[in-house]
């Protein structure tokens, strides 16, 4: 037979699209052609696929090598495609039954021993074919790296085979009764509690209202904004959401396990149910934040999908750089468009940002320490534009800590993550058994159903709202703020006293 075809996928970030690699030999002068739109690496597998083919011992077929990767208008990169390829020109040139690559998937790199080198994307390479095939279709059994299948098993319903190298994979699709390959299991799934135990909030000294802060953060899934002098505690407080939010479900640790994979970052096991905390540097560009290039990959925002996106030292991020983030911060996604591609990436985190109040970080401190007249502190404010400030929910002020508050660090120690955590999971529930989504994710006519208050907190808001100007959008984030206090609270309705909370959590800057 002169025509095989394997099948694989490539690595696009959040999906896993399949692709047709397709190994005809015929006659002719010796060649070796890659078409379907490769890129540098994997023209590349031809030298990689012929050394490994002769070092394994198999007869390389001097014919002119055609091979197809379907469909054409996919870029395709990375080294994956070498095993696909060296067992299409095996069936092709008759040296394994072609029949046996029926029903089956396979990527990998090879060396120029023939060994199978770990890859990037092997759990989203699961993922995606677990995803095309739950239509009670029967799923295909995936062939991978040795040292990739580990991280792919855990995708339940795939059967998931590791091999070494070639000759070892190749002697199972002969029917090698000495090389069969048997599915790769894990023993257990890793638990999100086992490895080192995340930041605790009792390391935290002082700063109960930023504490409450941050439970509230939690509870309704908010965007958080703390402004405060160096040393603060800002960056420690923001460090220990993650041990405060709800543990991940199935759904969701499939999710965020398959666009890690997919990354430059990788998954390993042992994140599994962990979610993520993102923390990228200021000097980060928007590509790096929200996501680009071409074809478009995903920024540290869909990294960050279903965790926390921290960004320090919010003013000194270019402004354009942070203007990007207004759209996905309110819809949870982002597209990313190029001439010849479009992509949608999930981007559904929870911002926490801090920031100092002028530009040496003394501002208002009583011991006079800041030099920044007025003009320089509302300079270094407009770095931040209002419509960006709309979208953070809660805005509060970390005070710098007392010598007298740090000496007392031992005799007064806070409350655990754990016991946060507890409040916090009850208000989720109580959130999901409601509308089925956090308050936060509520759109203008739900949160009016679920969040309004009773007559003498509608008044307060009301009178809020004149006060400080808050525009509709600001008006409904503190509205959804109160309804989180309120579920805190175990109240069915809220009342003037979590509406005064959610108002002190609306800090207005002064951005011209």
């Amino acid at each position: 037979m002169s025509l095989a075809v394997v099948r694989s996928r490539a690595p696009a970030p959040g999906r896993a699209p399949e692709v047709v690699v397709e190994v005809h030999l015929a006659n002719g002068l010796p060649s070796f052609s890659i078409v379907g739109l490769p890129d540098l690496e994997v023209r590349e597998s031809r030298e990689r696929v012929r050394a490994a083919l002769q070092n394994c011992g198999f007869d390389f077929p001097v014919r002119r090598i055609t091979v197809n990767l379907a469909p054409a208008d996919l870029p395709k990169e990375t080294g994956r495609f070498d095993l696909p390829i060296a067992l299409g020109i095996l069936a092709a040139s008759g040296q394994i039954p072609a029949e046996s690559l029926e029903r089956r998937e396979f990527a990998g790199e090879l060396s120029l021993t023939g060994a199978l080198r770990p890859m990037r994307g092997a759990f989203a390479m699961v993922c995606g074919a677990a995803r095309q095939f739950s239509e009670g279709q029967p799923a295909p059994e995936v062939y991978l790296p040795l040292a990739s299948a580990a991280e792919a098993a855990l995708v339940p319903g795939i059967d998931v085979f590791g091999a070494a190298d070639l000759p070892s994979l190749c002697a199972h699709l002969a029917g090698s009764v000495d090389g069969r390959l048997t599915p790769v299991r894990p023993s257990a799934l890793p638990d999100a509690a086992a490895g080192p135990p995340p930041p605790d909030l009792a390391d935290v000294i002082g700063h109960p209202g930023a504490r409450r802060a941050l439970e509230v953060a939690a509870a309704g899934g908010h965007h958080l904004l703390m402004v405060g002098p160096p040393g603060a505690g800002k960056s420690m407080l923001a460090a220990r959401l993650p041990a405060l939010l709800p543990p991940m479900t199935d759904d969701e640790a499939l999710i965020s396990a398959a666009i890690l994979s997919a990354s430059s970052l990788g998954f390993a096991p042992q994140a599994w149910r962990r979610r993520p905390f993102r923390a990228p540097h200021h000097s980060s560009s928007s590509v790096a934040l929200v996501g680009g290039r071409n074809p478009p990959q995903p920024g540290e925002i869909t990294l960050a999908h279903l965790g926390v996106l921290f960004l320090d030292e919010l003013p000194e991020f270019d402004r354009k750089v942070l203007e990007t983030l207004r759209e996905p911060l309110e819809a949870g996604r982002i597209t990313i468009s190029r001439a010849a591609q479009q992509a949608d990436f999930p981007a559904s985190c929870q911002l926490v940002a801090a920031m100092n109040p002028c530009p040496c970080g003394w501002r208002g401190d009583p011991n006079g320490r800041c030099r920044c007249t007025p003009e320089i502190a509302a300079r270094y404010l407009r770095k931040l534009s209002g419509p960006l400030l709309d979208r953070i929910d809660i805005q509060i002020e970390l005070p710098a800590l007392t010598p007298s508050e740090l000496s007392a660090r031992s005799a007064v120690r806070g409350e655990a993550s754990a016991g946060v955590a507890r409040r916090v999971a009850i208000a989720r529930e109580q959130q999901l058994r409601r509308q089925g989504k956090t308050n936060r994710e509520l759109d203008g006519r739900e949160a009016d159903a679920v969040c309004q208050p009773d007559a003498a907190g509608e008044t307060l808001l009301r009178e809020a709202g004149e006060r400080f100007g808050w525009s509709a959008r600001a008006y409904y984030r503190v509205l959804k703020v109160t309804r989180t206090i309120a579920d805190l609270a175990g109240a069915e309705i809220p009342g003037a006293a979590h509406v005064a909370e959610a108002v002190q959590y609306r800090r207005a800057l002064s951005v011209a």
